[in-house]
Formats: structure tokens, sequence, C-alpha cells
């Protein structure tokens, strides 16, 4: 059952919704951002949790953001999703700090090449738990093919998303969190073609985001997907700044999938 997924993405130790081609470790100055809340973390957390928003994740992009990430899980402790610079050394800190699950992405490359041992590492880390381990894999597109991004989508890795890769992946994760790197914050549609090919490869639970920019985004991805893929909506938002859909309406979404169930 397609599902609306909240996000909470922090910059600099703020929530931001920021344009994700433009994030720069050598040049500061082309970050473009979208909305910077005046509200933390925290206060985001709380909304998500008061609404019965499970599933949530919580994106470090960046140094200084350890903090914010924290006062989140402390505000919902086992409801949310935190990932950005998780590797084996503080996966299960992050756990013990109150999230759900952790996500990994970028020490699974190392040198821009999938290594499997670290990702072995991560989950032995978490006591062989895959229930705890989310595997993101966010892209860029590039022949008609999509590529594992890391380094906050500033690099792209030897890893192709497509059949191959999600079976390898699926047996060490209990999810797949899927940000089109190219489509992120600039409210122009979501890329199809990969909602469609992720409800073909995946048999675990996927959330894709990037694009999303009205309500009938959720419809469509539920009919492109067969109802397999989530959707998360970020700049777009009220909440966020965004004037092209309402956090209530997402919410009121959620309710009435479930009620046909």
């Amino acid at each position: 059952m397609t599902r609306f997924r909240p996000c909470i993405d922090l910059h600099a130790g703020q929530v931001k919704q920021i344009v994700g081609g433009t994030l720069s470790d050598a040049d500061a100055a082309a970050l473009q951002t979208n909305h910077v809340s005046a509200l933390p973390a925290a206060h985001f957390a709380r909304l998500y949790r008061d609404r019965g928003l499970a599933g949530a994740h919580v994106i470090m992009l960046g140094p200084g953001n350890a903090d914010a990430a924290r006062s989140a899980l402390a505000a919902w402790p086992g409801g949310l999703q935190v990932g950005g610079g998780v590797t084996e050394a503080n996966a299960a800190e992050w756990i013990a700090a109150g999230a759900d699950k952790v996500i990994v992405t970028s020490f699974l490359f190392p040198g821009a090449r999938f290594a499997r041992d670290r990702l072995d590492a991560v989950l032995a880390a978490l006591g062989g738990d895959k229930d705890r381990l989310v595997v993101d894999l966010s892209c860029r597109r590039q022949d008609g093919k999509w590529f594992v991004a890391m380094n906050k989508w500033q690099t792209v890795t030897d890893m192709e998303v497509n059949q191959e890769s999600i079976s390898l992946l699926e047996p060490y994760c209990s999810e797949f969190l899927i940000h089109a790197a190219d489509n992120e914050g600039l409210q122009r549609g979501i890329d199809e073609d990969l909602v469609r090919r992720l409800a073909e490869w995946c048999t675990i639970p996927v959330t894709y985001a990037g694009g999303g920019r009205t309500l009938a985004d959720l419809d469509l991805v539920k009919e492109l997907s067969g109802g397999k893929v989530d959707l998360t909506i970020g700049s777009a938002l009220d909440c966020f700044g965004g004037s092209g859909v309402k956090f209530d309406d997402c919410v009121r979404w959620n309710e009435d999938q479930e009620d046909k169930i």
C-alpha cells in the first residue's frame, strides 16, 4: 500500500529543503535552498508522531547535524529513521539514541565502488538485525540508467540500480530509500520510469523521493507501482514553505488508504 512518508532534511544544523543536485563540498556558493525552517528538527518529529506518520527519515546532509538529529530522535524514540554518515562504528549508537532504523549509503562505496564487506560490517554492528537497516540507493540518471550517487549525491558510483543490485542488497536490509537526485527539490514531477522499475525490482518496502509537487503525485505513484512504492514529498509541502501540497492533505490521504484496506 503506497503511503506518504515525511522527512527531516538537516543541513548545518537546520531543517532545510535543498535542490539536491546543488550540494557541493567544492563550491558552497552553488547551494540552492528552497526553504530554511525557523523550527527545530524536534518540532517536525513531534508533528509526525502526533499524526501517526511512522517511517520518516532524518537525513544529515554533511557535518554539524548530529545534535539536531538526536533531538529529533529524542522527541520520538523508535519512530524515525536516521541517515547521513552512518558507518559500522556508529550504527548501533544511533539505534541506542532512539532511531528505529539507520540508513546507510556513502560508507558502502569507498572510492565510489561498492564494498560488500562494509555492508556486512554495518549489519554485524546491528547484531545481524536487518530490520534495523535501510539501504539508501539515491541515484542519478545516466544514458537511460540509474547509478547510485554518494557523498551528498555529488559522486556517482559503479553500482547501477537495477534488478541485479536490488536482489544483491535485499537480504541485508528491511527497506530501500531512493532519492532521484536529479529531481530532488525541483518540484517538476517524479521520475515515473524509476518508480515503475522499483515496483518491478523490489520485494521489500521502498520509498521514492524527488520531484513530488502535488497531492495527485501520491495517486500517481500508487498507480505506477501497484501500491508497492511509498512517496516522500518535501519542498512542495506547506510546512516546508511550499505551496503545492498541504501537509494535512497528505495525512488524510494516508488515512483514506487505511480505510480502503
